[in-house]
């Protein structure tokens, strides 16, 4: 049984330091398909955010994730940002915004997301910034409502918190309504914990 109390104390002594992230990438593979945006915020408000478009760094990709993403490759070619200076930024926001404290990935289905972006990390700045871990919505949201894999989709999930509305598939937006499903799942554990 889930102790919703120590859930709760732990998340609200290092929400500060959580960092909601997500990207659009051509792919399902850091190895093979090229990230093309990260969007990325703080969970409290007033939110700090950050948004960067990528240059690809090869040129595999996946049509159904391009048109998720509503991006091209040469497009991206064009206007985006090379890859080390758009993670050396990244970083740099991430120390400006956070300080000395650690910053925690947090995702919705967060190993995907991870996996690029520490993939990419490692590739074009020798670091990971966030470490080794990172920190997963959904099961959080299954251990609170007591429901299955297959029940805390983001669709079901959405429902609960952004009144349904789908994700746009843009990372700064998805990132954002990321931080918003945190936080109703924050304002869901301090009312049960209230009745413990």
């Amino acid at each position: 049984m889930m102790d919703h109390k120590s859930t709760l104390q732990t998340l609200e002594a290092e929400i500060e330091a959580i960092v909601m992230v997500d990207v659009e990438t051509a792919g399902p593979a850091p190895s093979l398909y090229p990230l093309l945006s990260i969007g990325a915020c703080t969970i409290l408000q007033p939110r700090k955010t950050f948004y960067i478009e990528l240059q690809p760094d090869k040129l595999a990709a996946e049509e159904e994730a391009l048109s998720v993403s509503h991006f091209t490759l040469e497009e991206l070619m064009t206007n985006g940002i090379a890859p080390a200076q758009a993670m050396s930024q990244f970083d740099a926001w991430l120390a400006n915004e956070l300080g000395a404290a650690k910053p925690i990935f947090a995702a919705f289905n967060a190993p995907f997301d991870w996996m690029f972006i520490n993939d990419y990390f490692i590739r074009y700045l020798g670091r990971n910034p966030f470490g080794h871990n990172a920190m997963d919505i959904r099961p959080l949201f299954m251990g609170l409502r007591g429901v299955s894999w297959s029940q805390s989709s983001m669709r079901n999930v959405s429902h609960h918190y952004l009144e349904s509305r789908a994700l746009m598939h843009h990372a700064l937006q998805d990132a954002q309504d990321q931080a918003d499903m945190l936080l109703g799942i924050l304002e869901d554990l301090k009312i049960i914990a209230s009745r413990e």
